[in-house]
């Protein structure tokens, strides 16, 4: 992971031999078109944004891309749409607009936008180039960098999909003063990952600056930033497609992406789902005797006064229901289930010996 500032930006790339590629992170970066144009090349560029992003940012890219055609889908905005029926509406303006397969998808928005966006382009002809151009803070520290694409199935998240880079990571810091406070406190619940599972230090500094950061101070938002793009960078270009390793960037997530299934997507933000998950993940690490009582009371007070959700939806039907969505999750191996805990703040491992009986307990207390 290589770490540059120019002027008052931040930089740094994800370290993947010929697929590496940069992440740049400041204020004004759509109104660069030098910039933007410089990741673009002189093939086809072709948008893909959402109804909520598109009056708000859509018309200042394309002016920064130059592109006379202008070419741009524009999807309904929420996880209830992030599916294959969503995906072949995209295909479909792709091969309407006689896009070859030297276009550059640009994705425009948060995480949903970025993980269909990439998987089309994983996918149509076999294959182009896309850049991200997160506009939310979840997507900026998290689903923006590393290549997960994909969408939804019924029977479970992100379940169809593939592991494809971008060429690049634009991070506009400006985007974020039209974010809504819930979509933007959701997005914390990644920034706080990355100091649970490894950097102590980073939590450490999330606990003394998080009104800081509820209060979108433009430095401590930058820092924190880079400060989780660093983290993930460096667990991606160590293990790219989840074959040991990068499993602990799913702190969290094995609750959360049971809860979301469960509730079919509509009754939390995928950031609330992970705060939650993190909070049951760090209890149940206490419970089996992994983590302190003091590391995980300073796990917990970071992860609340980020405001996010410490107890279940009340649609849930009981800790079975989110057990039987935890068991076709994708840690899943040989029918065992893995879990990623904590054995000290910054130290997260994986593993399929705990107590089961232990695990339905503490779900059952979140409900």
């Amino acid at each position: 992971m290589n770490i540059n500032t120019h002027e008052d930006r931040l930089s740094l790339s994800v370290d993947l031999g010929d697929r590496s590629y940069p992440i740049i992170i400041g204020a004004g970066l759509l109104d660069d078109s030098q910039l933007v144009q410089s990741y673009l090349g002189c093939e086809q560029k072709f948008v893909v944004t959402n109804e909520t992003v598109a009056p708000l940012y859509l018309q200042q890219l394309q002016q920064s891309i130059g592109d006379a055609s202008r070419l741009a889908h524009i999807l309904p905005d929420g996880e209830q749409f992030k599916n294959l029926a969503s995906m072949e509406q995209i295909y479909s303006e792709l091969l309407a607009k006689k896009c070859s397969r030297d276009v550059t998808l640009v994705a425009l928005g948060g995480g949903v936008v970025g993980d269909m966006t990439g998987f089309a382009a994983a996918t149509y002809q076999r294959g182009v180039s896309f850049i991200q151009v997160p506009t939310t803070l979840l997507a900026q520290v998290d689903s923006s960098v590393g290549g997960k694409t994909g969408v939804n199935h019924p029977g479970g998240k992100n379940m169809i999909g593939a592991f494809y880079q971008p060429r690049a990571v634009l991070i506009d810091t400006d985007t974020l003063a039209t974010l809504p406070e819930r979509e933007f406190r959701a997005g914390l619940a990644e920034v706080i990952k990355y100091g649970l599972i490894c950097d102590q230090e980073f939590l450490a500094w999330l606990a003394a600056n998080m009104s800081r950061l509820v209060q979108r101070d433009a430095a401590a938002l930058q820092f924190a930033i880079h400060r989780s793009c660093g983290c993930k960078a460096g667990v991606v270009a160590a293990d790219e497609t989840e074959s040991g390793i990068r499993a602990i960037l799913n702190f969290g997530h094995t609750f959360a992406h049971a809860v979301e299934t469960a509730t079919h997507y509509q009754q939390w933000l995928h950031g609330e789902a992970v705060g939650f998950g993190m909070l049951v993940a760090l209890d149940f690490s206490h419970r089996s005797g992994f983590l302190s009582a003091q590391d995980f009371q300073m796990g917990a007070e970071v992860i609340h006064a980020a405001g996010l959700p410490s107890k279940a939806p009340a649609s849930i039907e009981g800790a079975q229901q989110i057990l039987d969505f935890m068991a076709v999750d994708k840690k899943v191996k040989q029918g065992k289930l893995r879990l990623v805990l904590l054995r000290e703040l910054g130290g997260a491992f994986v593993t399929a010996d705990f107590d089961a009986d232990l695990l339905e307990k503490t779900i059952q207390d979140y409900l």
